[in-house]
Order: C-alpha cells, then structure tokens, then sequence
C-alpha cells in the first residue's frame, strides 16, 4: 500500500482522534512470542532475536528463547523465567507455503521457564518439521484500554480456563461434532464486529487437529465466535481441544502501551471495527488479497499470527516471514484446501511489535 500525501495527512488526523495512552496501562501478567526458524535442531538452540520478546526482558534481558526438536515435527519452545504451569493460552501459526500446519500439544513450567510444545504437520495429518510462530500469554484481573479475552476448551466444550479484561466471564457450548459457540463477555462493540479473533487446536497427545473461526457476530457488546475443528485426515469436522482470543485494540498477547506498534485485520473487510492500525486508526491497514500492509508497525521485535475464517475444512497459515518495507511489515498468508492445494480463503490476520 503506497501512501499519498493525502493519505498520510488523513492518517496524521486519525492519529488526533485516537485517545492519548493512560499513564499505566494494564498488561498481561507473564508473556513471550517467538519465531522458529529452525525446526531440525536437536539441541537447546537460541531462537532469532528479532522475532522473539516477552515479560523477561523487564528483569532479565540478557536471557533469550529457545527451542529443540524431540520428533519429527515436534519441538519446544522455552520462555525464559516465566514459568507459570499450565495456565495461559498459546496460538501457533505454521510458516509455509506447502500446507503445513500446527498445534500446541501442552505447556508447562520447566523450572522458572515456560514450554510450549508444538507439533507440526504436512496436508493429511503426518507429521513433518515446520516453521512456525508462537507466542504465550497468562492474564489476570482488569485492563484497559480496548479489551482483551480468552479461553481454553476441552473437547466437549468444557472451559478448562479462561480469561475477561472486563472481569465478566466467557461461555463455551457445543455442538458435536466438532462445533463450538464462544461468548466472549463485553469485550465488543455495540451493534457492529469489532477486534480480532484468534484460535489454535491444541491434541494433548499430539495426534493431528485443526480449528478455525467459522462464523463470527455479536449481541449487544458480547463477541460470538462459531469455532469448527477438523480431523486433517478427511477434513470432517471432529470435537478438539482449543485455545481461543479475542483483542480488540489491544496486542494479540493482550499488552498495550507497550506496544504502542500493533494492528490486525479481517481480510474480507466486513463492516464494523476490524481493520485497526494503533498509530493510525481504523481502516489503515491494506488488504490485498493474501497480503495485509501494516503501516510504520514494523519496530524492534514483532510478531504475527493468522487464523482461517469460514465453514470449509480450508485453513491459513503465514506463507513466509513478514518483511520490513521502510517500516511497513508487509504479512502474507496462504490458504489451503483441507488436501493442500493452495486456494483462497478469508482470514483473520494480527500483528505486533514489542515496543
């Protein structure tokens, strides 16, 4: 998206209209994101510095995340100092332009560190190792600005955690198979879409699972999100674990101010409030196809996640790492049919920095 000088004079204006940042703003309680560039590698192996960050970097930030392989596609990811056991959430997003996909597994302190372990996969369920993006993030009480919740469920729609930054709680009822109405509780906007959605499968015994946000729409300022998850092998829909979030003006790991660079679209521009630029307001971001342009997000460390949106057994990843385009992070996805055939899909696309 080339900006003109018009349009940078209304996004200047945009910036006026966004409220000043409070002077504390609430954060999550423990976070981390990271970037695995290499998922063969069998030892303890730094993870690039780029691309990973997280609540550590306030008391020990000469520590860094890194990652091993324990089997073909498997591979953990360890957040230093941060270590809380099983609670939070983790979304994974595979990086690959050949159909891979991946899911958490579990996560868990190791020490004073937190691992997530994931597990990759090629199109039909075996596995195979997979570049991939993670990222972990444990909240507790109230935040604002904008608004921030998530939930963990187990396979028959039972809420193993979760979590409201307006102090409501959320709802999860099913539909087997595969099917699942998440209520996340006043964390929307009135009469229109708002924020973004993100989800994860996650197989405790890492065979493969997939799960994506079907349908999406709103009562009152409640978020209603339909999840569908999918057995990979024939692409039906199949009842799965999950981790779901919702952030609406708000980082996808639940922090603001910092990072004040953040953003996130809806690729299918629906109506309402679902392409956000932090610096610019709503409606900056360039949607083109399978690439979204972020305008200046693109500072010190970032991250992105991508989930697939609609009914169809199809889903979407990253189909390469972001780039920097004088400080635009240009993000493509790649959508796949439930074989691999690449395809169009709608998606739901998030982007953050560190700062």
């Amino acid at each position: 998206m080339r900006i003109t000088l018009a349009a940078a004079t209304a996004m200047a204006a945009a910036v006026l209209l966004i409220p000043a940042a409070p002077a504390s703003a609430a954060a999550p309680d423990r976070w981390g994101f990271a970037f695995v560039k290499d998922p063969t590698t069998v030892a303890w192996t730094p993870l690039p510095p780029a691309y990973q960050y997280g609540s550590w970097m306030t008391f020990a930030p000469g520590l860094q995340a890194d990652g091993i392989k324990i089997a073909t596609g498997r591979f953990l990811v360890r957040f230093p100092q941060i270590g809380t056991g099983s609670r939070g959430i983790p979304h994974v997003t595979a990086v690959s332009a050949d159909g891979r996909f991946c899911e958490a597994v579990r996560w868990y302190a190791m020490g004073a560190d937190q691992v997530v372990d994931v597990q990759c996969f090629k199109p039909g369920g075996a596995p195979i190792d997979s570049q991939f993006t993670v990222l972990w993030t444990v909240s507790s009480g109230t935040a604002v600005p904008g608004a921030y919740a998530s939930v963990q469920v187990n396979s028959v729609g039972g809420i193993a955690q979760q979590y409201n930054s307006t102090g409501s709680a959320n709802s999860v009822v099913p539909s087997p198979p595969g099917y699942y109405t998440v209520r996340f509780k006043s964390v929307g906007v009135a009469g229109a879409l708002s924020g973004n959605l993100q989800v994860t499968a996650v197989q405790p015994n890492a065979q493969p699972r997939r799960c994506k946000v079907a349908r999406w729409t709103w009562s009152g300022t409640d978020v209603v999100a339909l999840v569908a998850c999918f057995n990979p092998a024939t692409g039906a829909l199949m009842d799965s674990e999950f981790t779901a979030s919702f952030h609406r003006e708000r980082s996808v790991y639940a922090a603001v101010y910092p990072p004040r660079y953040f953003g996130y679209v809806a690729s299918w521009s629906p109506p309402g409030q679902t392409n956000f630029n932090s610096l610019y307001g709503f409606g900056a971001n360039g949607i083109g196809g399978p690439v979204v342009k972020y305008p200046d997000l693109h500072q010190k460390q970032t991250h992105a996640q991508v989930t697939a949106y609609g009914d169809t057994s199809g889903y979407c990843g990253l189909k390469e790492l972001w780039i920097d385009a004088g400080g635009t992070a240009v993000v493509t996805a790649a959508c796949f049919t439930n074989s691999g055939a690449a395809v169009d899909l709608p998606y739901l696309s998030t982007f953050s920095s560190s700062v």
